[in-house]
């Protein structure tokens, strides 16, 4: 009986050997359903309802209801931009460009109902996923030597522009024979800035700001 417990004992130890190098050096699959996706702006529930309501809205056929409660989304999107653009300038720039997109497709003399569509998917979708695949918009690009677009190629804030310029006309960087130029300048931008064009804007005010050089 001895004889056949210690045989016993002795073939159990190597299979308990070899369970625990298995145990040790088989690397273990994570779970993905325990991945955790950070968005690097944080909660954006808000702005997402806020597009599903304009989309719930423009599939109706109401465009013109739909481009006024896209105006709520522009209007929590700008008065948070500061924040939310420290936060990462990319994924606000990313969220920032199809916005626009969005808002210029129901803005529009006669919107086109499938743009619209389209463009509201696309704001769905940076929203969900604001540093997802092919969201940079281009390289980044000067106008007059004066950049006009962040480092992945989004339009700066025209706000911001607008600023710098009002700035360089006050302190006298622009010399008074060029300040009638940059003001017309001025006017043409805010124009462009208060229609959400903040490409068109960025530039006009660039052309402004390259006076001061002179």
């Amino acid at each position: 009986m001895k004889q056949f417990l210690l045989a016993l004992l002795l073939n159990a130890v190597p299979v308990a050997g070899f369970s625990a190098v298995e145990i040790w050096l088989i690397p273990t699959v994570p779970d993905a359903s325990a991945t955790v996706v950070v968005d690097p702006l944080g909660d954006l529930a808000a702005y997402e309802t806020i597009v599903a309501d304009t989309s719930v809205i423009a599939g109706s056929g109401d465009l013109a209801a739909a481009e006024k409660r896209i105006t709520d989304f522009e209007t929590a999107w700008d008065a948070a931009e500061s924040t939310l653009r420290a936060k990462d300038a990319a994924a606000w720039g990313n969220i920032d460009t199809a916005a626009d997109d969005a808002l210029d497709a129901l803005r529009k003399g006669t919107p086109d109902a499938s743009s619209v569509k389209a463009t509201l998917v696309a704001l769905a979708a940076m929203l969900a996923n604001p540093l997802g695949s092919g969201a940079a918009s281009g390289p980044a690009q000067n106008v007059a030597g004066i950049a006009v677009t962040d480092v992945n190629g989004h339009a700066l804030p025209c706000e911001a522009m607008l600023g710098e310029l009002r700035t360089a006309l006050a302190d006298g960087s622009i010399a008074a024979a060029d300040k009638p130029a940059a003001t017309g300048l001025q006017t043409k931008a805010t124009e462009r800035c208060n229609a959400d064009d903040d490409k068109h804007a960025d530039a006009l005010a660039a052309q402004a700001l390259a006076l001061a050089a002179h």
